[in-house]
């Protein structure tokens, strides 16, 4: 089996279930979005996220699917930036127990945090003071990170360091891996248009979006934007959400449905651990059409829960089932 390794922002989660949307209008974030927030608006949420019921799991995209990967046996690596806090401790343990080889560095700034708001229709918003994660640079990429792997995976977030993302991918087609690009957000691609399409015009080799964000990059519906996407690399992948993914690599083309699941808590991870499952199968050689149900199973039991961390009975029930649809 090849193997993958990550690189992203290192961050923990911080995350609050809404009964309606007014804290978000109050705090000036578009639902659905990403927002790099700074120091003051962090305190301003922390203020507020005192007075509600949280709970806290490791983050970011990358680390993320990296976390599934483990979990699936696959001995991924993952390259971030943490700070020398219990934050950077607890995202240091996480990949520790989801069997993920960190290849962790440490700045003085505080350890990168998402705050996580939760809509009663499921939907995301994060703001994120990117902290130390950010810190990552160009100089902090070397040949010996990518020794091992086939593959980079590459979170779309990282697009604020252009030098550093750069870099990344360059060394690692240098060592010969395959760069994997999930897009991330719709408005982190509005805000950085020519540069992604620069990325994967010349660069990545497989890319992952939901519908807005194929939409976002290429100003055409989901349907078609594959098609377009898949112009420059060589497989391109559009998550439709409830309706499954569709998936075009050449000239084969294909749309693999998803399963329903009840009860939805959460979306938080859905797509990384959908990239998780897709990039599990094809390490393995599988068929685009197992790979896609692969990552729909990772897909429907993350979104039951809210956050990202799955007990240890699910992840034995994952496995049961990969091991059923291969036989």
């Amino acid at each position: 089996m090849d193997k993958i390794i990550g690189i992203g922002n290192a961050l923990v989660d911080v995350l609050a279930v809404l009964k309606d949307e007014v804290l978000l209008q109050k705090m000036n974030l578009p639902k659905g979005s990403m927002q790099l927030i700074d120091d003051d608006k962090l305190m301003e949420i922390k203020k507020v996220f005192a007075l509600i019921d949280t709970s806290v799991a490791s983050g970011g995209s990358a680390g993320n699917a990296m976390m599934a990967l483990g979990q699936l046996r696959a001995e991924p690596g993952f390259i971030g930036k943490i700070g020398t806090d219990q934050y950077g401790a607890f995202f240091q343990q996480a990949c520790v127990g989801n069997s993920v080889t960190a290849e962790l560095l440490t700045s003085n700034d505080p350890s990168g945090i998402a705050s996580i708001f939760i809509t009663p229709d499921c939907e995301r918003t994060f703001a994120t003071c990117l902290g130390a994660a950010a810190t990552l640079t160009a100089t902090d990429i070397t040949p010996a990170l990518f020794g091992g792997y086939s593959y980079l995976f590459v979170e779309g977030y990282l697009v604020q360091n252009h030098a550093m993302i750069t870099k990344a991918i360059e060394t690692a087609k240098a060592m010969q891996l395959q760069v994997c690009l999930d897009l991330s957000s719709y408005n982190v691609i509005e805000n950085d248009l020519a540069f992604f399409k620069e990325l994967i015009d010349n660069h990545v080799d497989i890319v992952f979006a939901n519908e807005l964000e194929a939409t976002a990059l290429t100003g055409l519906p989901p349907r078609e934007a594959v098609d377009e996407i898949a112009k420059n690399c060589s497989i391109a992948i559009v998550k439709l959400g409830a309706e499954g993914s569709i998936i075009r690599k050449g000239t084969e083309k294909i749309e693999v449905g998803t399963e329903q699941v009840s009860p939805l808590i959460d979306t938080t991870g859905a797509g990384d651990y959908y990239a998780a499952g897709f990039l599990y199968g094809l390490t393995n050689h599988f068929s685009l059409r197992k790979c896609a149900l692969i990552g729909g199973i990772l897909a429907a039991q993350v979104i039951q829960v809210a956050g990202t961390t799955l007990p240890p009975s699910t992840w034995s029930i994952i496995r049961e089932r990969i091991d059923f649809l291969l036989d």
